[in-house]
């Protein structure tokens, strides 16, 4: 029996940058419930931490997930999804203000997949497989994927991965939008806290706002979008940060941001 305490690690590599790591090696980091709510308090946490202002997060060598607990699913049936406090984690790691990075190596299934998704920028190792396989064991994706998968990579292959359960490369990912940058295997970890790195020294009000207004764009019709664009970026121009900024800029210096 796995102890809640082991099935997320937490990290500091550098300064503002956070890391977690999925740690259910045996089971490939299925998807417990345990495994959510702990995934979740630590971005609750890292929420109101103004010390963190980017986080990673990752698996281990042979897979980000293979999705979500086929063992607590079978035992509890439709009740280990629909259960509360699973949905709500699901709802805070969903509503993550700062920027999210997901670094993927390995297994990428299901419900892994569903929560790779979640991240703002999504990275995959040339040894990634990625698929929506729940059709093979006679179920649908139940957390977000046949909604945000056709966002992301478009209609038909959308359909082509959730109806026949069959994974696409890392390579198919990158090209079809569905991720960011394709990297050697040992690299992707690097590369990701190399990019939390650089947006850890932006402007944090900024990058909170930029991320309001990107995510809007897959749930607003563009007037609307455009509409909360222009709020943000009135508001942005209220923060002592904007301030530092242009006057970094105007004086030939590195800006310094206090995320005011």
């Amino acid at each position: 029996m796995d102890t809640i305490e082991a099935l997320v690690s937490i990290e500091r590599p550098e300064a503002a940058v956070l890391l977690l790591r999925l740690n259910r090696p045996r089971q490939r980091n299925a998807l417990s419930a345990d495994l959510l709510r702990q995934a979740a308090d630590a971005l609750d946490a890292a929420r109101s931490d103004d010390d963190v202002r980017c986080v990673v997060l990752t698996g281990d060598d042979r897979a980000f997930s293979a999705g979500a607990d086929i063992k607590e699913m079978n035992a509890r049936g439709f009740d280990a999804l629909s259960d509360p406090k699973r949905q709500g984690a699901w709802d805070a790691i969903a509503e993550f203000p700062k920027p999210l990075i997901a670094a993927v190596r390995g297994l990428c299934f299901g419900g892994g997949l569903e929560l790779a998704m979640l991240a703002d920028i999504l990275l995959v190792a040339e040894d990634c497989v990625l698929a929506q396989p729940e059709i093979t064991i006679g179920i649908i994706p139940g957390d977000g994927a046949t909604q945000r998968l056709g966002r992301t990579v478009g209609k038909s292959l959308a359909m082509q991965m959730v109806l026949t359960g069959e994974p696409i490369s890392a390579r198919q990912a990158v090209a079809s939008g569905l991720a960011s940058e394709l990297l050697p295997a040992a690299e992707v970890l690097p590369r990701a806290l190399a990019l939390a790195r650089a947006i850890a020294k932006r402007a944090p009000v900024a990058a909170r706002l930029a991320k309001e207004c990107v995510q809007a764009a897959y749930e607003t019709p563009l007037s609307a979008g455009l509409a909360i664009e222009r709020r943000a970026i009135r508001y942005a121009f209220t923060t002592d940060d904007q301030k530092e900024g242009m006057a970094a800029f105007i004086e030939k210096r590195a800006p310094t941001f206090s995320g005011r």
